[in-house]
């Protein structure tokens, strides 16, 4: 397993972080095949994982916590997101300081450790001002609950002001970002990736397999079977083969799937070393739901992609263009002609 360092923390983590969304009621209700899935990773050399009290309403801190439990602790650094709605208080969510430091309480009592390594802003929250946010964080650090925090879903101009505010009110800084990212969403290698690499900035990539469009099921000629958990299927439209976008997905999957079987790998292999190799990229997150589909990422480690394959990758999906732009999320990083939601 390669490991990188984790933007300027000083700290290296595997180009494998596992990511656990889908361990607990919206994925893999089974604690223990879940705790198998952690140890299994963990043997393979993978030292970063990344959960959120958002999962499964913290069940999957639960299960993480559990399967760090009895001395595996230390050589793990975990990631944590906070941020979405947390029960029905409408200030359970959010980056306030009143919900951090409620927050953060949580996630480490269900996860049963005294500190978080990185500590994540899970969704940008315009009702809060950043130098709440980053005050609030900062004292976090000070006192030791966590190490460092970072952000995910933001666009680059956000994660400038953020760091124009840091700087001149004294706070400690974003060192991460959490972008999605995948040979069918490249928007954020026009400016996200670029500006993350200029002020060393950690990335991890989630999604590389864009939401499992690019596992290897969904190709022309097949039946397209929809969502496989019940998180995904909370976003069933998004597999909808009528909608344009969808159809211009299932194209561009088609014919990576192709690269992939003439290159020799499967395309989950060329999908998640696309995501590792861009320069910018520390880790691409991956999200398994059962060993099977661990074993499939883990066969990506080590996978090299020629400058030839790349080239024919960027003929497929061109270097910033995401196929659907709904699969940006909050990344706006597309134009605003092809954005609808820029100029309404």
């Amino acid at each position: 397993m390669d490991y990188r360092p984790l933007g300027r923390t000083g700290v290296s983590v595997s180009q494998l972080c596992l990511g656990a969304m889908m361990f607990g009621a919206f994925g893999n209700p089974d604690h223990d095949a879940s705790i198998k899935i952690i140890h299994r990773a963990l043997d393979a050399g993978i030292n970063f994982i990344d959960t959120a009290d958002g999962y499964s309403a913290g069940e999957s801190e639960e299960i993480v916590g559990k399967a760090l439990a009895g001395g595996r602790r230390d050589n793990v650094v975990l990631a944590v997101k906070f941020g979405v709605p947390f029960g029905v208080d409408p200030n359970h969510r959010g980056a306030s300081r009143r919900w951090i430091t409620e927050a953060v309480e949580g996630s480490l009592r269900r996860l049963q450790t005294d500190w978080i390594d990185l500590y994540q802003v899970g969704v940008p929250d315009p009702r809060t001002d950043i130098d709440e946010t980053l005050g609030a964080l900062s004292d976090l650090v000070r006192v030791g609950k966590i190490r460092s925090f970072g952000a995910s879903k933001v666009p680059a101009s956000q994660i400038v002001e953020a760091r124009w505010t840091a700087e001149r009110r004294g706070h400690g800084r974003f060192r991460t970002e959490q972008p999605p990212y995948s040979l069918l969403t490249r928007a954020i290698e026009y400016d996200v990736l670029p500006t993350c690499l200029r002020h060393g900035m950690g990335v991890m990539a989630y999604s590389p397999l864009a939401g499992g469009w690019l596992s290897g099921k969904y190709r022309k000629g097949q039946e397209i079977s929809g969502p496989g958990s019940a998180a995904r299927a909370q976003r069933a439209g998004a597999y909808d083969a009528t909608n344009p976008a969808n159809a211009a997905k299932l194209d561009a999957a088609d014919a990576l799937g192709a690269l992939a079987d003439e290159a020799g790998m499967t395309l989950v292999q060329m999908a998640v070393a696309f995501a590792t190799h861009h320069p910018a990229v520390t880790s691409a997150i991956i999200g398994p739901r059962t060993m099977e589909h661990l074993d499939a990422y883990l066969a990506a480690d080590g996978i090299h992609l020629s400058n030839d394959l790349l080239d024919r990758i960027d003929q497929i999906v061109p270097p910033g263009v995401t196929i659907n732009v709904a699969d940006n999320m909050w990344n706006f990083s597309t134009t605003a002609l092809d954005a609808a939601s820029r100029r309404r």
